[in-house]
Order: structure tokens, then sequence, then C-alpha cells
């Protein structure tokens, strides 16, 4: 049976492309007294989306596990306050979440970017597994309790950084926490992610009566980041773009998106005004994904064939499965009303 698809999940020839960096995108757009709350906006892609936003007058908030190292990534950005969180502890995003609402200050945009990737088995104080945990429930928590002040800004967006990873595993209701089944981390990474695309479309759903406006993306495949530290060399070997020395080929690490390209899809879908009418869609390479239903051939050591969204990770029907299940999860009630 057909997936429930909004009908805006297609381009829209945004005149941006893949290698369009976040100034360029960011090019005009003035955010001047605007506040934006940006999780791990002091590494990789999170950094340069911090960079593009303050440059355009924009507040930026960004909770880190680690302030020492997020201050000295900062060194030279004005305009940003550093906030102690850490995704996988809920009393920690509790606390971060009540700071700013008792600051009285609306949000004008959350970038949901932190995340961790092809991680061993790790599990939260609550037994989730961690990619779940970090990527997408620790996400869901902070968006709900933040709430108040998205709505108060009368024109919020919340962008959920996800990943072509999606593609390699649609969410698992029965066994999201690898309980009953082996642990393979690039699933658990594929259903996080995932779950991510997912809770954009019922977002969207639930926000745009509040003018709140939600959207999943792929950064692109992007050189520069520390994602994979933890990956084996063996899983690159056979994806393709690593040499058997484990070594990045050349011809490969000369198509992967710069960290500026990277950021450049998450600054459009922040700010762009081509996005006003529409919302809960996937993005990538600063337009709207086109849907994959197998007409895409896939390559992993040529980086521009690395596209599309899965029907099943915008169903709505699944979409509102995950948000009850994460509410069963989580202990609480993500009312969004």
């Amino acid at each position: 049976m057909e997936p429930t698809i909004s009908s805006l999940q297609q381009p829209i020839q945004s005149g941006f492309n893949a290698f369009s960096t976040a100034q360029e995108v960011i090019q005009g757009i003035d955010l001047t007294g605007k506040n934006v709350i940006i999780t791990g906006g002091y590494a990789g892609i999170g950094l340069e989306t911090t960079k593009a936003l303050t440059s355009a007058g924009a507040h930026v908030i960004i909770p880190a596990r680690d302030i020492e190292k997020a201050g000295k990534n900062l060194t030279g950005i004005q305009n940003f306050d550093l906030e102690k969180m850490d995704l996988m502890d809920p009393a920690s995003i509790d606390a971060f979440a009540e700071r700013f609402l008792s600051s009285g200050r609306s949000l004008d945009i959350l970038i949901n970017n932190a995340g961790i990737m092809w991680v061993p088995l790790r599990r939260d104080s609550r037994g989730f597994e961690s990619q779940l945990a970090t990527n997408y429930l620790g996400q869901f928590h902070l968006t709900a309790k933040l709430w108040p002040a998205l709505k108060k800004a009368n024109g919020a967006r919340v962008i959920s950084v996800s990943s072509y990873g999606h593609q390699m595993s649609p969410f698992n209701f029965e066994d999201p926490n690898f309980e009953k089944r082996d642990y393979d981390t690039l699933s658990g990474y594929g259903q996080s992610k995932t779950a991510c695309n997912l809770f954009a479309v019922e977002l969207d759903e639930r926000g745009k009566k509040f003018n709140i406006r939600a959207y999943s993306l792929h950064p692109g495949s992007v050189y520069g980041t520390d994602l994979g530290r933890e990956e084996p060399t063996e899983l690159f070997k056979q994806l393709g773009t690593h040499d058997e020395n484990g070594n990045i080929k050349p011809e490969v690490e000369a198509r992967l998106k710069t960290l500026p390209q990277g950021a450049a899809t998450t600054v459009w879908c922040a700010v762009s005004p081509q996005l006003n009418e529409i919302g809960g869609v996937y993005c990538e390479n600063c337009d709207i994904a086109e849907i994959d239903r197998g007409q895409i051939e896939h390559r992993f050591d040529e980086p521009a064939t690395i596209r599309g969204v899965q029907p099943y990770s915008i169903d709505k029907k699944n979409a509102e499965e995950l948000w009850k299940l994460s509410e069963e999860m989580l202990g609480f009630r993500f009312d969004a009303k």
C-alpha cells in the first residue's frame, strides 16, 4: 500500500545547489533580534551554521556537553551563549529548557543538529540505545520542553539534521532499543535518522496552527566532520570510500562537500522565504528532496548519488505512531497545543 506522503515532497528549484555555501544561502537575510538554539553548534557543520546565523544578526544559544571544548571552537565568533546540556540526560535537557523559558524570550529557530554515528552498543540510564537517545529522543524531549517559546515567536522553525543514513533502516517499532535483536550500528543509526524525518512530519502537522514549521534534512557527504571517529575502518572500505590502508580515496575526497557547503541546507531550511508555506519535508542540496522509489542508483564512492528520501521515513501514519511511542518511552505527553 502506498504510504501517506505529503504532496509537497518534491524539488522546488530553489536556485541553490549541492555546492552552495551557508554564507551564500544567508545572503540578504536579516536575523537581528532573532533567538536561535543550535545543539552541537560548536563543531563541524553545526559550527558553520552558528557562523552563518550570527553573521546575519541572530543571537545563538549553544547547549554543549563539554563547555571548555565548545568555547575554544567558538573563539572569534560574536553574539552567542554557551549552556550546559547533555542530550542523553533528561534532567539536563529539562534544566536547560527551564533556564531558557524563565528568561521570557521567544525562540525563533531551533536546530537539532547534534548527533552521533556508527558507535558500539551503548545505553543511557534508561536503557535506550545511544544513537536513538542522542539523535532523536533527546531532540523530541528538547523540542517539547521549548514549545512555549517556539509558540511565542509566531513564525518559528524547527530543523532536524537527519541524514541519507535513514535509508539504512526504517524505524523498528517492535524493538527500537535492540533488546530482542542483535545490535547493528548502521541499523541503529538509520532508524534514528528515520525517526528525525518522521518527527518533522508530525511536528509540522501539529505546529502549523501556531505558525511553527518543521523540516528534516541531509547535509550531504561532508569532509572534515568527526562523526565517524569511532567507526572501524573496515566499514568504510566496504562502502568503497577508503583504500586498503584505510585512507579516504582522493577521488572520493575531492567530491565531498566542504563544511560551509555541508551547513548550507540547514541554513536554507532555517531562513529561506521559499519555505514560508511549506513544512514537514525532507531537504537536501538546499532544496526539497526527491522521493526515492528505487529510481536512484546509489554509490557511496560517488557522493552526488547519495540522495533521495525513502517513503517510509516521511509517511504520516508512521509519524503519528512514532510520536505516541516517543511519549511512552519518555514518560510525558508532548501536547503541542
